[in-house]
């Protein structure tokens, strides 16, 4: 059973999807997306996977989004995805691939959704925001 994750390390969103899925006893292939970036066939795959448009995946911040004009409505999937392969920076992360699904897993908790296996433990987001307890079952806003 494989779990993918298009990862970037310096993201804290991603490092806390990254540790879920390990804290699951998975331990999933590792894609450092800026370093080696999806095949176009392989985004638009992923894409589809997740069930959303391409500029459902664009990031903004930190990126050349506002100077490459992307806001403009009128780009058409294949320009906003040219864009992507050009600046992989602008592909939101991180993505997950399970047996049970592909996801945008923004925010972090959305991963749960797609692992096959049950949590292992307690686990805290890096700001300590809890996520799962110690019986290994998902907080709820206003439980912690």
């Amino acid at each position: 059973m494989t779990i993918t994750i298009y990862h970037n390390p310096q993201c804290g969103t991603s490092r806390n999807v990254l540790a879920l899925i390990r804290n699951s006893g998975a331990e999933p292939v590792i894609v450092e997306y800026l370093k080696t970036p999806p095949s176009r066939e392989r985004l638009t795959a992923l894409i589809a996977a997740m069930g959303i448009t391409p500029r459902a995946l664009l990031r903004q911040k930190g990126t050349p989004y506002d100077a490459l004009g992307l806001a403009d409505e009128s780009l058409s999937d294949a320009a906003l995805i040219d864009a992507m392969m050009a600046h992989p920076i602008l592909i939101n992360r991180p993505m997950v691939e399970t047996p049970l699904g592909t996801r945008l897993c923004r925010p972090s908790e959305t991963v749960l959704d797609i692992l096959p296996d049950p949590q292992n433990g307690a686990f805290s987001k890096e700001d300590g925001a809890p996520v799962v307890d110690a019986a290994g079952h998902r907080v709820k806003a206003g439980d912690e």
